[in-house]
């Protein structure tokens, strides 16, 4: 019998915009694009490393490692379940961020394949999950983005 976490998974993820008012997205292991971001790190429990402080702070260092842009978390939008594999479901968190580097083009990290900016009227067609989607026209709406 394999082991089953008693807790939840959570993933904590940014909608970012260009100054195109393009969203940022990265295509991942299961060919699908995705919001940057990722776990909340505790750290050991040794205390060598305090980890990160809050899901704001997670969202901010997530961006800068898998992209290079420094962003600033703004306003929770969303928070979802995913279930990217039968069996395995995933709190997705959603931040809006204002990113700090504008000018900066982002790059794509070993952790994905692709690193993308999309108008508005992309997202639709693109291969991701409706929560994604849903978390990116919140975003588009709530930060008065066109």
């Amino acid at each position: 019998m394999s082991y089953r976490p008693s807790l939840w998974p959570v993933s904590v993820k940014a909608v970012a915009f260009d100054r195109r008012a393009r969203v940022l997205l990265l295509r991942n292991e299961r060919d699908e694009w995705e919001l940057p971001g990722g776990r909340l790190e505790i750290g050991p429990p040794e205390g060598s490393n305090p980890g990160d402080p809050s899901p704001e702070a997670t969202v901010e260092r997530e961006l800068r490692e898998e992209t290079g842009w420094e962003v600033q978390a703004g306003p929770l939008i969303d928070a979802w379940v995913y279930e990217p594999l039968p069996g395995r479901r995933v709190l997705i968190v959603t931040y809006a961020c204002v990113v700090l580097t504008p000018d900066r083009d982002p790059v794509v990290s070993h952790e994905h394949s692709r690193v993308g900016l999309f108008a508005k009227e992309e997202v639709a067609d693109l291969n991701m999950p409706a929560g994604y989607k849903r978390s990116i026209a919140t975003a588009y709406t709530s930060t008065s983005r066109t």
